[in-house]
Formats: structure tokens, sequence, C-alpha cells
């Protein structure tokens, strides 16, 4: 009972209250919630309380935290004294069995598998699973109607910060993922979401089911989560669903970072966490995320892997939060040609699947590079006519950015459902150039995985 009234005071606090006229207004407010959490930190995280840290520039001379750091300082900089081994051996087992509700003295706890192929642990106390449940509830639930809600949320493994939600008011099921797609579909169309929660290519599969005739579902929201949503694929999802918005949540085990609000724009989450930018161009960033909410995990300073793309301007909804274009993928899904004027051109991958998605006739596909001289383009059907237009748009992608075009082949398409989205990078023996970057996309079927087969927005990917 004590959660659930936290929730509603949360959802109240994240709707109702929490509200900045001004971008400086903003700005003030997570300076002072930065120290506020340090402060917290240095009485209870063994870590930081050999740390010198008094101010906000004390703060921005912290070392970056990523994965592995976390992992190797996890029993110092967590503030519930939870043990690594213990936490990972009850990871493992709720994953093996999935059965996801037992925690840890009070502390849920989660595995993160991510994609960069390296394993990671994730802790959240009930007043946090309260504070995440409250504020997705805030910005996700549509206006005038708070009560009466069905909410279906397909992912690949469970856990009991999701089920916070689950009530008398608004109900939550739970579609895993690893389960056979008619059965979901059955089970959805018996469910009849009001909103529904999925990762894109999920969302793709229900959309063109809807398209045959079933599932009979009107959802009055659609939220794209755990991947990256693209522009074609938004589209489709739109006609589909008879929608004006596909929202989007961005969240990972990092915290909740972004979401679409109601005029469609892309907002970062500074009410609850601060973002520095570590630019990779005029327009491209690596978000370096501090979470001033989470207390039995630290956030601080944690450089993430992804890359966003900034958008000028101001939204019509009034919210002064820094706005993103898209999630354009990982920092591990750059593609790195032979320069024409310099040893090594670095390629975003938005520009490696504009190459593929102009050809007629694209789907599924994927595209790997295993040199900076080879790269192979996986298609769900291949004409003559579709090679000779990715090979086009290649060869006017090298003149265009000054690289030697590579030599391009082909061959099948084949999905691969373990993964969440994104990048698949699988390193061989060579410098950066020689490791085999993955980049996988679905034009009129998934897209912002694409570019490869990434990670979230409830993305808990890392």
């Amino acid at each position: 009972m004590r959660e659930r009234l936290a929730v509603v005071w949360y959802f109240i606090r994240a709707r109702y209250l929490q509200r900045f006229r001004t971008r400086k207004e903003l700005r003030r407010y997570q300076k002072q919630r930065v120290l506020r959490q340090l402060a917290y930190l240095k009485k209870h995280s063994p870590y930081f309380k050999g740390l010198s840290v008094h101010s906000f520039e004390d703060f921005k001379k912290l070392p970056l935290m990523n994965k592995q750091f976390m992992m190797e300082h996890f029993n110092a900089l967590n503030c519930v004294g939870v043990d690594r081994d213990e936490a990972l051996s009850l990871a493992i087992d709720s994953e093996k069995q999935r059965e996801f509700s037992e925690k840890l003295d009070g502390i849920s706890v989660g595995l993160s598998s991510g994609t960069s192929g390296a394993r990671g642990l994730f802790l959240v106390s009930d007043r946090e699973r309260a504070l995440w449940a409250g504020t997705v509830l805030a910005k996700f639930l549509p206006k005038g109607r708070l009560f009466g809600h069905r909410i279906a949320f397909f992912l690949r493994a469970d856990n009991n910060l999701y089920e916070t939600i689950d009530s008398k008011l608004i109900r939550f099921r739970y579609f895993d993922l690893l389960k056979d797609m008619t059965e979901n579909l059955s089970e959805l169309a018996a469910y009849r979401p009001s909103l529904l929660v999925a990762p894109p290519s999920v969302l793709l599969d229900i959309a063109r089911a809807i398209e045959r005739g079933e599932p009979n579902i009107r959802p009055e929201k659609v939220i794209s989560v755990a991947e990256v949503l693209r522009a074609e694929d938004a589209a489709y999802l739109k006609a589909q669903f008879g929608l004006q918005v596909i929202h989007q949540a961005y969240q990972c085990t990092e915290g909740f970072l972004g979401y679409v609000c109601e005029c469609g724009n892309f907002h970062l989450n500074e009410e609850l966490v601060l973002i520095e930018r570590e630019y990779l161009d005029e327009t491209r960033f690596v978000p370096i995320v501090t979470d001033f909410t989470r207390q039995s995990q630290p956030i601080v300073r944690y450089r993430l892997n992804d890359i966003l793309v900034e958008k000028k301007g101001h939204c019509p909804c009034g919210n002064p939060a820094s706005l993103i274009r898209y999630i354009e993928g990982r920092e591990d899904d750059i593609f790195y040609f032979a320069g024409i004027h310099r040893n090594e051109g670095a390629v975003f991958p938005d520009f490696i699947s504009r190459c593929v998605i102009y050809a007629e006739g694209v789907k599924n596909y994927k595209v790997v590079q295993d040199g900076s001289a080879h790269v192979t383009v996986c298609l769900e059907r291949e004409s003559s006519d579709t090679s000779a237009q990715i090979r086009r748009e290649f060869a006017r992608l090298a003149e265009k950015m000054k690289f030697h075009c590579p030599e391009i082949a082909f061959a099948s398409y084949v999905p691969d459902f373990h993964r969440k989205s994104g990048v698949e990078k699988r390193c061989v023996a060579g410098s950066k150039s020689d490791s085999e970057r993955v980049y996988r996309g679905f034009c009129v079927t998934t897209i912002h995985n694409t570019i490869d087969e990434r990670s979230s927005c409830m993305r808990s990917k890392s």
C-alpha cells in the first residue's frame, strides 16, 4: 500500500508540480539536485566517502564511469550493502527460471547484458521503483483519463520494477518475447490494451498482423522502447494504429533518460538526470549521465555508448528540457573506411542505413563490415536492381564523404531474435578498422534498431 501511495505522489509531482518555465530555472534545479545527491553519497557510499567533492566544479572533475567500472567497484559504490557476487547469482537464476519477483535485502536486482557483450547489474529500491513508475505514468498516460487503462508491455525479461504499475485502477500485463508470437498476439487481442509498449521490431510485427486483420486492437497510445525507432517505421506504425504520434521512451539501466511528448518531440528527461555532452561532430554527441534520483546504486558521470543527435529550438508543449532529433545508435555502430585525404574516415550508421533503404523493395536488412574495404549487405529479397541501387548509393556517399568506396557483397538476411536491436559487433584480430561492425535495420519493418541491433528505451541496455 505504501508503494502505491508513493507512485501516486511521484505521478502528481512529475505531472503537475515539477514544471519549469525557463532553461535557466531547470539548470539551477539540476545543479542543486546534483550537489544534494553527492552529499547523500558521501554519507552512504564507501566509494564516494573518500572523494573530495564540495562544489559543482568538483563534480565536473570526477572520473567518468562505465559498465566495467561499475562492476569492478560494485560493492564500494552501492549504498545498500549488496554484494556483487550474491546479486549476480540471483540475477542469473531469475533469468534462467523466468521468475523476477525475488529481491535481495528488499532491493530489486536486474541483469543487463546489453549489446556490448559485457554483463552488468542494476539495483532498484522500492522508493526508486515507485519514482520510476510514477514518472513513466505521468509522461505517458493520456490527458483526460487517468484510470481504467490496460497496459501491455512486451520485453525480453520481466522485472518487479514494471509490476509496480499494476493495480485495480491501472492494469498491467507483461508479454514475454521468448514466447511464440502467435500466442502473444492471441492473448493481446483478448486483453485489448489501451497502451501498448514494445520494441519497434515487435510493434512492426503487431502492425503487420493488424494490417492482415488480426489482432483487432486500437490502443490509445503506442510507446516504442528498448530499440531505436526509425522515421520510416514510425510512419508505418502511425498508419496501422491510426495515431498521430508514436511515443518513445529512452530508458536504460542508467536511468529514464528521455521521452517523446504529445507534440511528437523527443525530450531529454532533465528533471531526473543531468546529461553532459561529448560531441562527435556539430550535432551528434555521446551522453554522460548523472541520475540524481538513484540512491541505491549511484549513477554519476556515467558515459553511455549511445549516439544522440541534438535538435535546436523549443517545443510547443512548453517543456524547456533539451530536444534530440533521434537516437542514432551506438559508438560501436560507426563504420570506418579508408579515407582519401586521411588514414580513416568515420561514417555514422544513419548514412549507411540510407544507402540501403533508398533502394526499392528493401525490408529487413543487415550490413556487416569486416574490413575497411569490404561490406556485406544482407537482404530479405535481393534483385539485380536493388543491389545496383545500393552500390550507387554507397558510391555517392563515398564521393561526398571522401572515403574509398568498399567492395559490396550481398547475402541472404537471417534475423536474430535474441538481440535487442542496434549493433552487433564481433571483434576480430586487427585494428579498429578491421573490427567487424554489423548494422541491422528494418525499413518497412524495424529501423532504429537498425544500426545493427542495439538496445533503452526501457532499454535496460548496457
